[in-house]
């Protein structure tokens, strides 16, 4: 099997999920490589995400790593078909950065989404209108059909809150995320409303953090912690700047974020009174 010089998110979770496996029932790399009657170096590229995995060798593993649960087995198959499926999002392969493609596939298969937003409103959130007004200000020499293919994508990310499964999300913003007019007067008032109508949603909590509230010295930038359905499976965080993104999946790192949410999420106005916030934005806009 060839070897994978840059392994997709899915696929670095798997491996992580396999070498998880493997410690926790006390075996080493030679232990893995004779139940697949294999080298310890196809153990390595497995569990670096270097390579993928036939299912035999993934039934083998999980025999020997003792996992006898039928759910568990189904989804650590269903994970590793998963790491090689295409999704949505691969029909605008050549019409969006590598990078946000990647982060789309991954919060496709997200369960729980917990997403704090310091300048601007979430991107699940956002209203086509404010989501092109944005496109068009941070990369002004966009060509429509760019700046369309980022409102269809945004659009299409939407679905996640409506699918069989919704996602449940718990959105933290900023106060001053609400006064960041982005686009013309109507378009700011109509995705403030936008927002209130989200935050109705069962699956949505939207909470704002006030402006004077000094959590918000603790802001260093939006961040997103994607937590998976199996309750096994490590959260990860997603961090971006204006040139790179990065992603944390030590749990150590997912601490460091996790304590912070609660933190803000303590600190933030409750849902009444975030409408509230919401709501007094749209009137100092009348």
């Amino acid at each position: 099997m060839p070897i994978n010089s840059n392994p997709t998110i899915r696929q670095r979770r798997l491996a992580r999920r396999l070498r998880d496996l493997r410690t926790d029932a006390g075996l080493t790399h030679a232990d893995a490589a004779k139940a697949l009657g294999s080298a310890e170096s196809k153990v390595g590229r497995i569990e670096n995400a270097q390579s993928g995995v036939r299912l035999p060798d993934l039934r083998a593993l999980m025999d020997a790593y003792g996992v006898t649960e039928a759910d568990d087995r189904a989804e650590i198959e269903l994970l590793a078909r998963e790491a090689k499926k295409k999704g949505w999002w691969s029909r605008y392969a050549n019409a969006v950065d590598a990078d946000y493609a990647s982060y789309v596939a991954i919060e496709w298969d997200a369960a729980e989404l917990y997403n704090v937003e310091t300048n601007l409103v979430p991107g699940l959130l956002q209203t086509p209108e404010y989501t092109r007004a944005l496109v068009e200000l941070q990369a002004p020499d966009s060509t429509p059909e760019h700046v369309e293919t980022q409102v269809n994508v945004r659009r299409e990310r939407r679905n996640m809150l409506t699918r069989a499964d919704p996602l449940q999300l718990w959105v933290i913003i900023s106060e001053s995320a609400l006064h960041h007019r982005v686009g013309s007067r109507e378009v700011m008032k109509a995705q403030l409303e936008a927002l209130i109508a989200d935050s109705r949603q069962a699956n949505v909590q939207l909470q704002v953090l006030s402006r004077d509230d000094p959590m918000n010295a603790c802001l260093f930038g939006p961040f997103v912690i994607m937590s998976f359905p199996a309750t096994t499976e490590t959260d990860i965080i997603y961090a971006e700047s204006q040139t790179s993104t990065l992603y944390y999946e030590e749990p150590a790192d997912v601490d460091v974020y996790t304590t912070l949410f609660r933190r803000l999420n303590m600190a933030a106005d409750n849902v009444t009174k975030s409408r509230a916030l919401i709501l007094n934005a749209i009137n100092e806009m009348s």
